[in-house]
């Protein structure tokens, strides 16, 4: 179910207003940076990280903007040996707006800005306990009758002592044509 921007403006949704998807500004990159510190659960980059993300990178990130501020975020590129595969790297929801489908919507949204420009992979590296990104991407892949593979990406001596090991979650090929 391909969504373009022309469908992204804020609407109401059972009283409450619906986000609008577009890409951040550098303007944003505080919030970003904001949100993922009070996830406490993503790594925080640091700020100046979410600026020039929001400045290099806004093209393959997308927002969700609330009329009470940024309500979540992905940020993504698509890789440079693989450019038609999108990488995943943040994403977050505030709190208010967890258990919506938020993160599903922003990933249907950026994926379809990106598809038309021959991304038909995504990918992302996920920690075995965070349940939550590993349904998102499993809802993802579902939804757009994609493979699914999963592999170690990172081991935890990599990523160094503490940190569990990245699972990468590759989706695709994906179709748009259906």
């Amino acid at each position: 179910m391909p969504l373009d921007d022309a469908s992204a403006g804020a609407t109401q949704v059972q009283g409450r207003t619906s986000p609008s998807f577009e890409p951040p500004s550098i303007d944003d990159g505080t919030d970003l940076w904001q949100l993922v510190i009070d996830s406490k659960t993503l790594d925080v980059n640091s700020r100046y990280s979410y600026l020039l993300w929001c400045r290099d990178f806004a093209a393959t990130s997308i927002v969700a903007r609330t009329p009470e501020g940024i309500g979540g975020f992905i940020t993504g590129y698509r890789r440079p040996d693989a450019d038609n595969t999108l990488f995943v790297w943040q994403v977050a929801t505030a709190t208010h707006m967890r258990r919506q489908g938020l993160a599903r919507r922003m990933l249907d949204h950026l994926f379809a800005r990106q598809a038309p420009l021959g991304v038909d992979h995504v990918e992302a590296t996920v920690t075995p306990d965070n349940l939550p990104s590993a349904g998102l991407f499993e809802s993802f892949a579902k939804a757009n009758n994609a493979t699914l593979t999963r592999d170690e990406l990172f081991t935890e001596e990599m990523l160094g002592k503490g940190h569990e090991p990245e699972v990468r979650f590759r989706i695709g090929p994906i179709s748009r044509t259906a």
